[in-house]
């Protein structure tokens, strides 16, 4: 099959809108690259995963009609907003590996590096070896990299994590590169089940790294980490209070800025909580656990 490649350049807090616009205008695929030359650090620009001047790819259908398409991009992006816009025909070729060309390593704080297979990682890092896949979770995201970025800069050694939520198991797999003495990765999720154990195995952690669709054999622990939606943290509350020890601490994330008060407010019950971090968006909230506090 043949296709269009459409490119152009925006700004990193333009990617996420014009990105879901090409796949709403039927895109193959999309993908997003340095469109300068500066290294990707997360938290080096307003939106978390992207850069400054951020290259994004498109594949459309060579009956698409980029009249429209262009029209639509230009009119969301503003007058200014898209920059060396071209298009080209291609010849059918592996899009798998012409992909890949679109992830790189990822670097949060000074330690910890996310980089897929067939990427050189940095030296002189915690590298976790991670690709894009089935469960979501690869640190691009907002929500994903706050998370990433509070484990990077916790001390971690001799304490026991929950990633409750684990997606691709990211979290969980950050913690125990970190230094986390045991993991328990939880999910109802099946697929995010098996491929957190598969990414366990890859990164040689599966002996750190416990994966479940259940917390009922998890006990107490000192960090629990949530990257999910706001319903499930209001609803999982309780139980991640029980699954807390006192002076423990808790990470929450996958919540709008807008949803912080009221998350805030549910786990002021049990825990002390800091004032919320932003980014774009999304919300981090951090608390920790008071003793004498019931659940």
């Amino acid at each position: 099959m043949e296709w269009l490649r459409l490119r152009f350049d925006c700004g990193a807090e333009q990617v996420d809108a014009l990105t879901d616009l090409l796949a709403r205008l039927g895109a193959g695929s999309v993908s997003v690259t340095d469109g300068g030359s500066e290294p990707l650090l997360a938290g080096s620009t307003e939106a978390a995963g992207y850069w400054s001047v951020s290259r994004v790819t498109a594949l459309l259908p060579t009956d698409a009609d980029l009249d429209v398409a262009l029209a639509c991009l230009r009119n969301l992006a503003g007058v200014d907003g898209l920059q060396n816009a071209r298009i080209e025909p291609l010849a059918d070729r592996d899009w798998v590996a012409a992909g890949r060309e679109a992830h790189g390593p990822l670097l949060f704080g000074d330690r910890l590096c996310i980089c897929p297979s067939w990427a050189q990682a940095p030296e002189g890092k915690q590298v976790l070896t991670l690709d894009p896949g089935l469960a979501f979770g690869t640190g691009t995201h907002a929500t994903t990299a706050l998370c990433l970025e509070w484990l990077a800069a916790a001390e971690l050694r001799d304490r026991t994590v929950i990633d409750y939520g684990c997606g691709s198991g990211v979290l969980a797999l950050a913690a125990a590169k970190l230094g986390a003495a045991r993991v328990h990765a939880v999910d109802v999720d099946p697929v995010a089940v098996t491929v957190t154990r598969e990414n366990a195995r890859r990164n040689t952690l599966d002996a750190l790294v416990a994966a479940s669709d259940t917390d009922a054999a998890v006990e107490a622990a000192d960090v629990l980490v949530a990257n999910i939606l706001l319903g499930p943290l209001l609803d999982l509350a309780p139980r991640f209070a029980a699954l807390v020890r006192a002076g423990g601490e808790i990470v929450l994330s996958g919540i709008l800025a807008t949803q912080a008060e009221a998350c805030l407010g549910r786990y002021g019950r049990w825990f002390t909580m800091a004032p919320a971090r932003y980014r774009d968006e999304w919300a981090l909230l951090i608390g920790r656990r008071r003793a004498g506090e019931d659940v």
